[in-house]
């Protein structure tokens, strides 16, 4: 049985620096994050990507089976290999050194998409750094898009603009494209002001409301989320706590909402939750770890409630 939410991507291997100047293995990648994120929420969840039949793929394989994340449509080749970066962290906060040149997703074309799963599921979610990696993974994802959306299901998108992978005229051009075919729009403020030229929130929303979103939810930080409808909008409020580490964040937040929405909450009853659930995730080191499960969140929001 088809997951009912997909996510399309790159999974890399994560090395976060410590305080003492250490080095602590985890794993990373936007949408894998994702991924990871809805299935502690209890959604059915799967992911689609290459990964190399390597040590680092193994670990992948290993921590998406602990997680319930079905990697039916997962392929482990032996021609190129998994995704590395590091994070480093500083006065500015965290930054990322990647390793991923020809890596085994980047190499992952329209031809290697699993169609039937693809049309069997209920949400795909895709971000920019999926189109970024590689021209063939760009037409990936495009035609993943035109897939999901030929059989009735909907797409998911964050803008999740990395510069290193590609400049920004290009990431304008291809994202605002894949934007304009997709039905729920998960900008973050930063990327936005970049990708938009704009500055208000509102604004933003707006402007990815006319390119054809039903649901933009553009995080803000603490100050949390803009959440707009072509009927509503509303400002949620974010939950307040001590962060330690902000990576993965945004994909927590991402794969939260889209949990809650699968199981029927509206988009503002999904951002309230899924900013409870990015809030909690910056409490610990590195991307998947401190990913909080849905009891968490559940008894977070109550104390707030």
């Amino acid at each position: 049985m088809t997951p009912d939410i997909l996510c399309l991507g790159e999974p890399m291997l994560e090395f976060n620096q410590q305080p003492d100047g250490n080095y602590l293995p985890g794993h990373g990648g936007d949408t894998s994050n994702c991924a990871i994120a809805a299935a502690r929420q209890g959604a059915s969840v799967g992911y689609v990507t290459h990964i190399g039949a390597d040590t680092f793929g193994n670990s992948f394989m290993g921590l998406w089976a602990a997680e319930g994340v079905d990697t039916t449509t997962v392929k482990q080749v032996s021609d190129a290999h998994t995704g590395v970066y590091f994070v480093t962290h500083g006065k500015d906060g965290h930054e990322f050194s990647y390793f991923r040149a020809g890596s085994a997703s980047s190499r992952m074309g329209a031809a290697d998409l699993p169609v039937e799963a693809l049309q069997a599921c209920k949400i795909l979610h895709v971000s920019g750094i999926s189109q970024a990696i590689s021209d063939v993974a760009a037409d990936a994802v495009f035609k993943a898009i035109r897939i999901v959306k030929a059989a009735g299901g909907l797409v998911s998108y964050d803008t999740n603009l990395r510069l290193k992978l590609w400049p920004i005229e290009r990431a304008r051009a291809v994202t605002h494209a894949a934007m304009a075919q997709c039905d729920i729009a998960l900008p973050g403020l930063d990327d936005a002001e970049q990708l938009t030229g704009l500055s208000e929130p509102d604004a933003i929303a707006d402007f990815y409301l006319d390119l054809g979103a039903k649901i933009v939810a553009l995080t803000l930080g603490a100050e949390g989320t803009l959440v707009a409808t072509p009927e509503k909008r509303e400002r949620v409020k974010g939950r307040r706590v001590e962060a330690v580490d902000a990576t993965a964040a945004g994909d927590t937040f991402d794969g939260a909402f889209l949990a809650r929405l699968v199981a029927g909450d509206s988009p503002f009853e999904a951002a309230r939750y899924a900013n409870a659930a990015a809030a909690l995730s910056t409490q610990g080191y590195g991307a998947v770890a401190p990913m909080p499960r849905k009891d968490a969140v559940d008894t977070f929001l109550a104390e707030g409630a």
